[in-house]
């Protein structure tokens, strides 16, 4: 759709009102802690204003920037992800019934299906929630929780002028401006795409429509008209935005040099390291690995069942009778590595990396998964995979 419209940054305001008075629940970057984080937005006050942030393998800090930016930074340390696929969730309840002879009955758990707008979601999280999408939704069998949460969500995307060091969407396909259709269904990415425009006294927002609903939000607050200029003002944004990344992961050769280097001595460099700890995999955009967790009171009348977050770098998570089938930390890191940009490919005809950066940023070891790529390319004779920044 060639329907390009402006915003002003008091328009913000208006918009996140109208989306709240339509009845959806507006989610967004926030705040926190001095932390940017995916949280609930009630006004433009809400959001992370003049605030920018430094990301660097292993660190992550704020910074005050010396502009009105609301959008002047990379990816939150949270994504998306646990709006639509929460880290804990109950997914029945049991309750033990001494009228009825003791018997005792379960009922299933139902997700508050209220709907969500996602207000400033980055390409590289909007790209996860469509691969969730296709991994949850998609399938014979539905997650009939995650789809309760994701049907009817309108997304108002915010193209990334601001990439951190530890970024490389630009490698995998997935940003900094993301794509207008989804590439496994075709349907519209998103609703509207903002670009945040400052250059000198002029600060504005050029709105790309992708949808007829987001046409309607844009003409319900009033957004002015734009023209092509304006939208090739926001392309000329995110391609620098792309071309100032220093970290790379080659798509057209990674899946075969991850085959090829099941036994290779690399794995030991990277255990040496490794800490074990999972936050690579707690805060990526596209783990979906669970465990169940049953729950009862002291009484045994009340039980429930919880699905929770899990890690494949967890010793118990390969647990079979016997013990782990994954006893180390190198079998560990190969499985999820060689899970994230490999076999995912052989199972959803997709990679399951989306290039956020975030399993850098969180590392406390700094392990960085592009230049763990380049050395596997390099170890394997099949060629470098990836030119990453030195760390």
């Amino acid at each position: 759709m060639d329907d390009i419209r402006i915003l002003a940054p008091s328009d913000l305001d208006t918009l996140i009102a109208e989306l709240r008075e339509r009845g959806f629940r507006v989610v967004g970057p926030t705040l926190r802690d001095e932390t940017i984080v995916t949280g609930d937005i009630r006004s433009a006050s809400d959001l992370p204003r003049g605030i920018g942030d430094i990301q660097e393998a292993a660190t992550y800090r704020t910074r005050q920037r010396d502009d009105d930016a609301y959008f002047g930074f990379a990816a939150p340390a949270q994504s998306t992800k646990p709006v639509f696929f929460p880290s804990e969730e109950v997914v029945w309840r049991g309750k033990r019934d001494h009228d009825q002879g003791g018997h005792f009955t379960a009922e299933r758990d139902t997700a508050n299906a209220s709907p969500v707008a996602l207000l400033g979601v980055r390409s590289c999280d909007l790209r996860a929630v469509q691969i969730h999408d296709q991994v949850l939704a998609h399938r014979q069998f539905k997650d009939v929780h995650y789809t309760a949460r994701r049907d009817g969500t309108l997304v108002i995307a915010v193209a990334c002028g601001v990439p951190a060091a530890t970024c490389f969407c630009a490698s995998m396909g997935t940003g900094p401006r993301p794509a207008a259709t989804d590439p496994q269904t075709g349907q519209p990415s998103y609703d509207l795409l903002l670009t945040e425009v400052i250059d000198g006294d002029t600060h504005h927002f050029v709105a790309e429509v992708g949808t007829d609903a987001g046409r309607d939000i844009a003409d319900a607050v009033a957004a002015s008209k734009g023209t092509a200029k304006d939208q090739a003002q926001a392309i000329d944004i995110t391609n620098a935005a792309a071309a100032s990344q220093t970290r790379a992961i080659d798509r057209n050769t990674v899946h075969d040099v991850l085959r090829a280097s099941a036994e290779s001595s690399r794995w030991e460099d990277v255990a040496n390291r490794c800490l074990g700890c999972t936050n690579c995999t707690m805060v990526c955009p596209t783990c979906f690995c669970t465990t169940m967790s049953d729950v009862s009171d002291l009484a045994g009348e009340n039980a429930e069942r919880h699905r929770v977050w899990d890690s494949c770098f967890s010793a118990n998570f390969s647990y079979i009778h016997g013990g782990p089938t994954r006893e180390s930390l190198k079998a560990r890191y190969r499985q999820w590595i060689t899970h994230k940009l490999s076999s995912w490919e052989d199972q959803f005809g997709m990679l399951g990396c989306v290039g956020c950066g975030r399993c850098i940023t969180w590392c406390p070891a700094g392990i960085d998964i592009t230049e763990e790529a380049a050395a596997l390319g390099r170890m394997s004779g099949l060629g470098s995979t990836a030119s990453a920044a030195s760390t």
